[in-house]
């Protein structure tokens, strides 16, 4: 016959690891929000939990996590979970204005990040377009890029400059194309292998990040995928919203929901989506070919009740373009319709913004 375990805290704070923060698939116990575990001499557990979050979902997800853990843990009598759930403290810009600086990333006035929920549909194109096309609106515009281990900025942007740094060692961004640009690309060389474990101090570290000074526009071009990456990022940056890159066809638009899923899960707004790939213009006869299908990104969109920001037609001179450093947005929008088409973007998604 077995003898049963003897209840102690360090037992339950074991089991408890089990218990994953919403979105994260890291556990309560390891974010520091287990604080107080009691037994009395019955076995009845009392434990107190701190949790700051803006969700007020998160604490009862939580609740219910720890319930169902303590229910299944032998010898446990009765179980009260005690939460205070506390906001976290606002961040200020470098201007406390609130009615000029919306952004807690100082010195932003709007931050939009470019997600997708897969790889291959365009979105560091799109990213890097966007934001030359909000320059060439007239606004003051930041890119950082933050696919850590496929940085590609660097390359779209025509740039090998290394980033200086300011006397609180933040790192200065470059300038190409009339937009501020930080990469992972411009810090390390084309071959290198980037060897990072998780999203790290500096995902960590964006929020604070004084080195970019004034912006209107930060954009934040995310990896691929719902991974721990973009949670990081929405769980400490307070963005204006997303805008979600999809190709029209079906494998892409399921990544896209489980994107958008992950965004609303954390109360992140959706700014939009942005139809990549959206058909092949033949130059010969000017007939359009829809490659991935048609109206996939548009039938989102209305779901979703956001706007469809535009349709971004899949064309060779804006790929040849993102590999020789000089995006398609640059050209003339009167004379290139793929340029044409980032504009409309730009405006769409300045107008979304500034409307809010």
């Amino acid at each position: 016959m077995t003898t049963q375990q003897e209840l102690t805290p360090e037992l339950i704070r074991a089991a408890l690891t089990t218990v994953k923060f919403p979105g994260f698939s890291r556990d309560i116990v390891s974010f520091g929000l287990v604080k107080k575990i009691d037994i009395d001499a019955e076995n009845n557990v009392t434990i107190d939990l701190v949790i700051e979050s803006k969700n007020a979902d998160i604490p009862r997800y939580i609740f219910e996590g720890v319930h169902g853990v303590m229910k299944h843990l032998p010898g446990v009598k009765h179980c009260d979970v005690n939460i205070e759930h506390k906001a976290p403290e606002a961040k200020k810009g470098v201007n406390d204005d609130p009615s000029t600086w919306k952004s807690s990333v100082p010195g932003a006035k709007h931050v939009i990040a470019v997600a997708s929920g897969k790889g291959g549909v365009g979105k560091s194109t799109v990213s890097a377009n966007l934001a030359v096309a909000l320059s060439k609106l007239g606004y003051s515009v930041g890119l950082v890029d933050l696919d850590i281990y496929g940085p590609s900025m660097s390359l779209m942007f025509g740039t090998k400059e290394r980033p200086g740094a300011n006397e609180n060692d933040e790192f200065l961004p470059v300038t190409a194309h009339g937009v501020k640009l930080l990469s992972m690309g411009l810090l390390i060389n084309e071959s290198d292998p980037v060897a990072v474990r998780g999203p790290g101090d500096a995902l960590r570290s964006v929020p604070a990040q004084r080195g970019l000074g004034s912006v209107d526009f930060l954009i934040l071009d995310l990896p691929p995928g719902t991974g721990d990456i973009q949670l990081t990022i929405v769980q400490t940056a307070e963005l204006d919203g997303v805008v979600v890159v999809t190709t029209p066809q079906e494998v892409a638009l399921i990544d896209a929901r489980k994107a958008i899923g992950l965004f609303e899960r954390v109360k992140t707004p959706i700014l939009g989506v942005i139809e990549n790939m959206s058909y092949f213009q033949c130059p010969s006869d000017g007939k359009m070919y829809h490659i991935f299908g048609e109206g996939g990104g548009e039938r989102e969109a209305a779901k979703l009740g956001v706007p469809l920001l535009g349709k971004i037609p899949l064309d060779i001179a804006t790929r040849s373009g993102g590999d020789e450093g000089r995006p398609v947005a640059l050209e003339d929008p009167e004379q290139n319709p793929v340029s044409a088409a980032f504009r409309q973007v730009a405006e769409q998604c300045a107008r979304v913004v500034l409307d809010r």
